[in-house]
């Protein structure tokens, strides 16, 4: 949390973080001004004392918003400036952090972040270290003192996840009616005109739901069917029909709208009715994320969760990346990962001893296991965003049905036999222990 900030900075031996960039879009100045309307800005974080926004004098108003202490960048003569540096907009940048950084009284050890593009701020560093040579800017690799302050959430950052984890709940319940509310003709959906639905279109309604909601999808939006859900990051073929039986791998990971939080959320449908095949592997998928999400404690490490879910999965006879980490097939990924500004972030579950990364109190992360099989032409992942509360217990942000198969109106009685018979056989699977159903909120103390 921001809180731990000058802690983590002062066992790096950093004595001030500069951030750059704009204020949307940009996690690492999105954590101190929320999103704003702020094309371009410097923020600098002193160890212990608040961060100050240096700002451009259009966006005066924006940046005021944001609650910081905030300067405009106007104070500092940028037209004297430009003329020192003669004329050179690169060697006028550094000329200027020079200055803020003397007369904030900042010299020694500088970790920089933000994003922005990469020529232009390269020139500048370039030119800094003749402007400000009692100022050495540090790179921190792989953890960052930002990315480790922000591996725990605050409860007005709980407050944010949440909306947005409600706003993608709403949006996968309108999409499992959009899909409900289709016909089917054969093993295909038809709209009421009798055309074909297609996977486009569902992905096209997604976006449509979510700008709706005031949220937006800058990383994509995953709706694969069949041999395309078994392959995990694909997105699915827009011209290929919806159709009926097949697995719909449906992962959304939308964030607030200018760049704010994300939520992700992954479930598996089945339009209709469910194959047997895709049954089992659904009931296996569904324990292995009931295991993984009731071994969750704060204080323990997060490589030990990764092993327990292979260890299961190669019970029940499927490949894993720890029995052959080359498989393409079986279950082929981590258990989850960190989230927060960044859709991937700390802390990591990465079973490598070198993986330090504690599960502690305020962290949020994501719990997802998955079973693909592309020669089969099918694929399930089943995902929720949980959080450690401050008791030590874990509950999913927010809850939503993990059923498999969706209504389809007009379905042949066969179809409707099968459905029924496979919803039957969940139950008894259920019934006889060989599948634990996860509560929305698994309430675990810390041990």
């Amino acid at each position: 949390m921001k809180q731990d900030l000058d802690r983590l900075m002062q066992e790096r031996g950093l004595d001030a973080m500069w951030i750059t960039g704009p204020a949307n879009h940009n996690p690492a100045m999105v954590y101190f001004t929320g999103v704003a309307n702020i094309t371009r800005a410097d923020l600098i974080k002193k160890q212990g004392e608040p961060p100050v926004l240096f700002h451009y004098p259009m966006e005066r108003e924006e940046a005021a918003r944001t609650g910081l202490r905030c300067r405009n960048l106007s104070e500092f003569n940028p037209e004297e400036i430009l003329k020192e540096a003669g004329g050179n907009a690169a060697r006028a940048g550094a000329i200027r952090m020079a200055r803020i950084f003397r007369e904030m009284g900042i010299r020694g050890r500088v970790a920089i972040g933000g994003n922005v593009e990469l020529s232009s701020m390269y020139a500048m560093l370039a030119a800094l270290p003749s402007q400000a040579p009692d100022i050495q800017l540090v790179s921190e690799g792989e953890d960052p003192v930002l990315m480790r302050a922000r591996s725990t959430k605050s409860p007005d950052e709980i407050d944010r996840i949440r909306s947005i984890g409600k706003v993608s709940t709403a949006v996968i319940g309108e999409t499992a009616e959009f899909l409900s509310s289709h016909s089917a003709r054969g093993e295909v959906l038809v709209g009421r005109g009798g055309k074909t639905l297609t996977i486009g279109e569902v992905k096209a309604f997604i976006r449509r739901a979510l700008a709706g909601h005031g949220a937006e999808a800058p990383e994509g939006t995953i709706f694969a069917q069949g041999r395309d859900a078994a392959i995990p990051h694909s997105t699915g073929t827009d011209a290929e029909p919806v159709c009926m039986g097949k697995t719909l791998v449906f992962d959304l990971f939308p964030c607030e709208m200018g760049g704010g939080y994300f939520y992700d959320v992954t479930r598996t449908w089945c339009m209709g009715y469910a194959p047997e095949e895709v049954e089992d592997l659904h009931h296996q998928v569904l324990l292995a994320y009931a295991d993984a999400e009731e071994r969750i404690r704060a204080g323990m490490r997060a490589n030990e969760i990764q092993p327990a879910v292979c260890a299961l999965f190669e019970s029940k006879g499927h490949p894993t990346i720890r029995s052959d980490p080359k498989t393409e097939r079986g279950y082929v990924h981590l258990i989850g990962h960190g989230l927060g500004l960044n859709v991937h972030e700390s802390p990591s579950f990465l079973f490598a001893e070198s993986n330090r990364d504690v599960l502690q109190t305020g962290a949020v992360f994501t719990i997802e296991p998955g079973l693909y099989y592309p020669e089969r032409g099918m694929g399930v992942r089943l995902e929720n965003t949980v959080w450690i509360r401050p008791d030590g217990a874990v509950e999913v942000v927010a809850p939503y049905p993990l059923n498999l198969v969706l209504p389809v109106r007009g379905g042949s009685r066969r179809r409707a036999a099968r459905q029924q018979k496979t919803s039957a056989r969940g139950k008894r699977a259920r019934a006889a222990g060989r599948v634990k159903k996860p509560a929305a909120r698994t309430r675990k103390k810390a041990r």
